[in-house]
Order: structure tokens, then sequence, then C-alpha cells
């Protein structure tokens, strides 16, 4: 079910969320937090699909802030609140209302979101594109129990990373980061079976890739020695070497959803290493809202270590 409302209020929206919920018999109740996305027109759709397919696993309501840039001067003094409210099999297992925000309500959007967020939830905030540089400080960030960027959408990933480093509060996370928890776990479990001290380190991946960048920064910080960064092909992420005095540990991706894992005096075996979609990657990032320490320590490499 949809409901379309022009020039209106977070009053009336609520409203006519309870109105949607009424007419096909659904209750509030079941909804574990409020996600709130903040894109552009241009990148609602999949958004909006992914946290959908993520609600599948975590109900929530979804608040998609779409801040819509003026075309004349008028259009620039004349500040204006639509919205389409999403009910039922519109919008996953919650409910998505679509705010679409002109003139000074852009500039004002904490506003306009903080009436619709459900009561004692917790509260996510999700840039697809376009983030703000210090995501805590951010009015809408600032709401929020766990603030999630994507370096992949950026131009320059590496500068954006360091800057990250910098401004990094508990509470901010990244998918480049969240990519990455498959060769973390596998990693792991290689390290587990071989028991051996690792002497040297090397990450493959395509050039200026932020989630090479962070697995190289996570290695040096966890196992101490200095990690190589190898240009390849890609795409993405295709292997990780780990020196040993036995020989090298290796988990090697050039291309598919499979890798090879090799461990000194072993045969080679198949694992699985897919691509996850962006709603995979969501749901992920939803199982837990508390700080991520470890994206902390990717994100500062072996300083973190080293200060703490």
């Amino acid at each position: 079910m949809k409901i379309d409302l022009t020039d209106t209020t977070a009053s009336k929206i609520n409203k006519a969320l309870v109105q949607g919920r009424r007419a096909i018999g659904t209750p509030a109740v079941g909804m574990v937090l409020t996600m709130v996305i903040v894109t552009d027109e241009e990148n609602a759709y999949d958004a909006i699909k992914a946290a959908e397919q993520a609600s599948h696993e975590h109900p929530s309501r979804t608040l998609v802030v779409i801040k819509r840039h003026a075309r004349t001067p008028r259009e620039r003094t004349q500040s204006r609140l639509d919205a389409e409210v999403r009910v039922g099999s519109e919008a996953g297992t919650g409910e998505t209302v679509v705010l679409r925000t002109y003139g000074e309500v852009s500039d004002h959007a904490d506003s306009v979101v903080l009436p619709l967020l459900l009561p004692d939830a917790p509260v996510v905030v999700w840039w697809p594109v376009d983030a703000p540089d210090v995501p805590a400080k951010d009015p809408l960030g600032a709401l929020a129990q766990r603030r999630i960027t994507d370096m992949y959408a950026v131009e320059s990933p590496l500068r954006v990373l360091d800057s990250r480093a910098r401004s990094y509060a508990p509470g901010d996370t990244d998918l480049a980061w969240t990519r990455l928890t498959p060769w973390r776990s596998m990693l792991a479990a290689a390290l587990d079976q071989a028991r051996l001290t690792i002497t040297s380190a090397a990450v493959e991946s395509e050039a200026d890739n932020p989630s090479a960048e962070l697995l190289a920064r996570w290695l040096e910080a966890r196992l101490d020695v200095r990690v190589e960064r190898v240009e390849t092909a890609g795409p993405v992420v295709t292997g990780v070497r780990l020196g040993t005095e036995k020989g090298e540990i290796v988990i090697d991706r050039p291309e598919g959803p499979l890798a090879t894992l090799t461990l000194p005096g072993q045969p080679p075996r198949t694992l699985a290493l897919k691509v996850r979609p962006t709603s995979e990657l969501i749901a992920e990032e939803l199982r837990r809202l508390d700080a991520d320490e470890m994206y902390a320590v990717a994100l500062r490499g072996k300083d973190t270590e080293e200060n703490a």
C-alpha cells in the first residue's frame, strides 16, 4: 500500500503510517530499529531495494531522505516536504517513508526525521553516496547508534579512508570493511590451522581499493609485520599471501565466487568467497550496533595497537 503526501508535515506522515497499518491489519510492534537512508534521487531505488531485502532479517522503519536541488531562485526560498508512505508488501517486512525535501527543509532534515523515529529503538544512518566528512557530527548522524558509509562510492577512496581514520567515532563503520568479513574469517581459520609465525605479508587487489587497504592495515596491526600492497587487474581483492618459515599461506581469488586456500605441507582446497550484494552487507551491519573496534584498528593500522 502506498500513500502519497504533498507539502506535508511529520505529523501528517505519522497519521498516514497509522492509517496504512490499519488498512492492512499490521501493527507497528515487531520492528526492531529505524534505518535512515540519506541519498539522492539517482541512487534511491537501489538503496531502498537493499534496505527492504535486509528488513527480512531486521524488520525496521526505513526513512529515506532525498534532498532535492532547487532549479530556480524561487525554489531555493520555498520550503516543502513531500512524502511517500509504503506499508505491507511495498516495504519488505517493515515500513518505508520516502521523504523529499525542498528549500530550507533540506538544511534541517533532522527536524523532519526526529518525530518519525520508532520510540525506544536503535537508529542506524546509511549514506550510500556523498557521506559527510565527519559522520558523527552530521545532524542526522548524531541521532544514530550506528553510522554506515561506503568508500566504494567516492572518487578518491584512499584519501577518504585517511580522513575517516582522523574523524572516527564509536558507531562509525563502512561497507568497504564489511566486504572483508569472509576474508578475515578465512584468514583467522587458516592461521588457527597452520600455527606458524608470520614473517611477511602481501595483499593483492585492483588499484586504489579501500577494502584492500583496510585489510592490509588490519593485518599489520594484528600480525606486527609490514604488509606489501600488490596491484593486480582485480576485480576487488584478489589474494592474500602470508610468509612463514615453512612456506606461504595463500588465499587466491583471481575472479569468480571461488577461492583457493593453500597451507604449507597441505594440498590446496577450494572455498566459497563470493562478492556479496549490498543487502547482505547491510543485514550484517544491523546484527550488532555497538562500536566496531576492529574497524577502528583497520582504519588506523599499527598506530592503533601501539597507542592502545
